[in-house]
């Protein structure tokens, strides 16, 4: 049970909390009355607001709509008045630009450009608008006539600043190639970057707008006159400076292929300097074309149309082109007439030529890229004429040499080399320096399945075949002509001073390692010929050694008196030996062996055959009594023997 006084603090004690519960909840009660005119005064402020809110907007949007309507308004207004400020722009057109048209475009192409812009605007808007205003007829007419003032401007501006090359600028540019590498870059400035810039505004706008290409006719005839111009006068360069000096500037045309000379060319037989210095210029004049077409298509590729640059370029180098391949068909014809003469050194003109042509072949062919067939074709052309004319000339030249005449007035009365031996020989020497050139000459007329495969080494074993050719004509007709000699002796020293002089030119002049390609004993063979006419020769001391010979000699013993009969044979052998001596140092003084090394050999031999032989009959004879004046009979000693035919084929002694 709980005491009395406890239960009653604990009743007080919940009666003040009911006490305060009761508060709070008053309080709370209170809070919430506030809270429902609070919420109730919002609502009707939120409902006045709205209410406001939508009258205002039935208010404003009628005035933002017709806002918008004006602003339409106003920037249809603005657009109307620029349209109409654009549309009588082009009437004032005409105005504005007369004076410049009339004027031309020289000193002011972009102003006049500008205008000539403008003007057909102005065209193509009266076309489409107003095509009957009289507006149309004068900007056509100012447009017309600036459209000539432009193509008058251009052809001005190509014949005022297209100037001819000067013949010492192209042989620098030629020249270039052979320097170091960097000379390749050497290019030509045909026009100032200030006019090459106004041809090629100019030239744009006739193509794009002026829709005209007669200006590409005008650009094509006036470089044509200047690229042909510039060769003719390198030509006359080297002419004026061969009749100046006899010699011309000529600097060295590259040549690292492999038909370069070993040796330095021997003089052609028969040539001159001005024939040389034609060659020369033609040479130059082929390789001054290659530049300055090279040249020229760059310059084109700026200022014409690419559709129209390949035409523009053919017909630009058609004059220069067809100048060098007539002068090489000249070149040829005068070969031909040569052939027909006989002569064969003008021909020796077309190796050099033919050379370079096909040396500068690839480079032609690159430069012609492009161009009708018939352009293309005028080079190979040249070369194959050249080609066939060359391989005609070493034929008729072999055969000439087989079939030479046997003339006794034409032959060497003292049996020195003969001038067809010379003259061959030097034209085969001519052929080293063109050994390529001359083995495709051959090749070109060969129908061989062989040939169909040509290369190099073909070529040069047609070559030496065509040199041993020659070489057994020249024999065979040397053979023909020593019979014109009534003296065997002479005869063989006829054959072996030919048989030498071959000989030694072949080596000297490097023709014997050509020759020894189809040939190995060639050298052998000579050697073994001219040793054959030396013997021959030899042959003919036989009538002078025979009269001292042992056989046929009288034996006598010592201090046995000789009896008539051979008293007189050793008479009439003193008397043959010295008669025939006599006459043969007379006559073979008078013959010529222009070989010192030969003559000394000959000699040398000669007199060791013979002092042998007279040595030995004066040691037997001289001191028996075969007569009573011995000087009579023994007339020379022995030194005085070898004296004598020290002095043959010296005919200066």
């Amino acid at each position: 049970m709980i005491p009395p006084q406890e239960a009653s603090v604990r009743r007080r004690e919940i009666e003040d909390k009911l006490k305060q519960e009761e508060e709070t909840l008053s309080f709370i009660r209170d809070s919430l009355e506030k809270s429902d005119q609070l919420t109730k005064n919002m609502v009707s402020i939120l409902s006045s607001f709205e209410s406001r809110l939508m009258k205002l907007e039935n208010s404003i949007i009628p005035v933002h709509k017709q806002t918008e309507n004006l602003q339409r308004l106003q920037e249809n207004v603005e657009k109307t008045l620029s349209c109409l400020d654009h549309v009588i722009s082009y009437y004032h057109v005409a105005s504005d630009t007369e004076k410049i048209i009339r004027e031309g475009p020289t000193g002011r192409l972009e102003e006049y450009l500008g205008c000539m812009a403008k003007i057909q605007k102005a065209v193509e808007y009266f076309q489409d608008n107003n095509p009957d205003s009289p507006e149309l007829n004068r900007v056509k007419f100012l447009f017309e006539r600036g459209k000539e003032s432009l193509e008058s401007e251009f052809r001005s501006l190509m014949t005022r600043h297209s100037k001819v090359v000067s013949p010492v600028l192209i042989l620098d540019l030629i020249g270039g190639e052979d320097d170091m590498e960097g000379q390749d870059d050497m290019t030509l400035e045909h026009l100032s970057e200030s006019v090459l810039h106004d041809v090629i505004r100019i030239s744009r706008w006739l193509v794009e707008y002026g829709r005209n290409q007669d200006f590409m006719n005008v650009y094509y005839q006036i470089r044509s006159s200047q690229l042909d111009r510039s060769i003719k006068g390198l030509k006359e360069h080297f002419r004026k400076s061969s009749s100046s000096s006899g010699v011309p500037y000529s600097p060295a045309i590259p040549n690292k292929r492999k038909d370069t000379p070993t040796k330095k060319p021997v003089k052609r037989p028969g040539r001159d300097d001005m024939l040389d210095m034609e060659i020369d210029a033609y040479i130059h004049c082929v390789s001054a074309f290659v530049k300055l077409a090279q040249s020229e298509y760059q310059l084109l590729t700026d200022i014409i149309p690419e559709h129209h640059q390949k035409k523009t370029f053919d017909s630009l180098i058609q004059d220069a082109l067809d100048g060098l391949m007539m002068e090489g068909e000249n070149i040829v014809s005068v070969a031909r007439k040569a052939i027909i003469r006989h002569d064969y050194s003008a021909v020796l003109t077309v190796f050099p030529i033919l050379r370079h042509l096909k040396q500068t072949k690839p480079e032609f062919d690159q430069v012609l890229q492009g161009t009708a067939a018939s352009t293309k074709n005028k080079l190979p052309g040249l070369i194959t004429s050249m080609e066939t004319t060359g391989a005609k000339a070493l034929e008729d030249f072999a055969d000439n040499i087989k079939n030479d005449p046997d003339k006794e007035y034409n032959m060497p009365k003292d049996g020195t080399v003969h001038e067809l031996t010379s003259n061959a020989i030097l034209f085969l020497q001519q052929l080293l320096d063109f050994q390529e050139t001359a083995g495709a000459m051959l090749a070109s007329q060969e129908t061989s399945s062989s040939a169909t495969s040509y290369n190099s080494e073909f070529s040069k074993r047609l070559l030496s075949t065509y040199i041993c050719k020659v070489l057994g004509n020249l024999q065979l007709n040397l053979l023909s002509k020593s019979k014109v000699y009534e003296d065997p002796a002479l005869s063989a020293i006829f054959l072996h001073n030919n048989y030498n002089y071959i000989l030694k030119s072949l080596e000297k002049s490097e023709l014997i390692h050509l020759v020894a390609v189809t040939q190995k004993t060639a050298e052998r063979s000579y050697r073994d010929h001219i040793e054959q006419q030396i013997q021959t020769y030899q042959r003919s001391w036989l009538k002078v050694t025979d009269y001292i010979s042992e056989k046929n000699l009288p034996v006598f013993q010592p201090g046995v008196k000789l009896r008539d009969k051979e008293r007189q044979m050793i008479k009439e052998r003193f008397k043959g030996f010295n008669d025939g001596l006599e006459e043969l140092c007379k006559i073979q003084k008078a013959w010529a062996i222009p070989d010192t090394e030969q003559r000394d050999k000959i000699r040398q031999a000669q007199k060791t055959i013979v002092k042998e032989n007279y040595g030995a009959f004066l040691h037997r004879y001289a001191s028996v009594p075969f007569t009573k004046n011995p000087e009579k009979y023994i007339k020379y000693r022995v030194e005085q023997v070898a004296d004598m035919i020290e002095r043959l084929f010296d005919t200066s002694a």
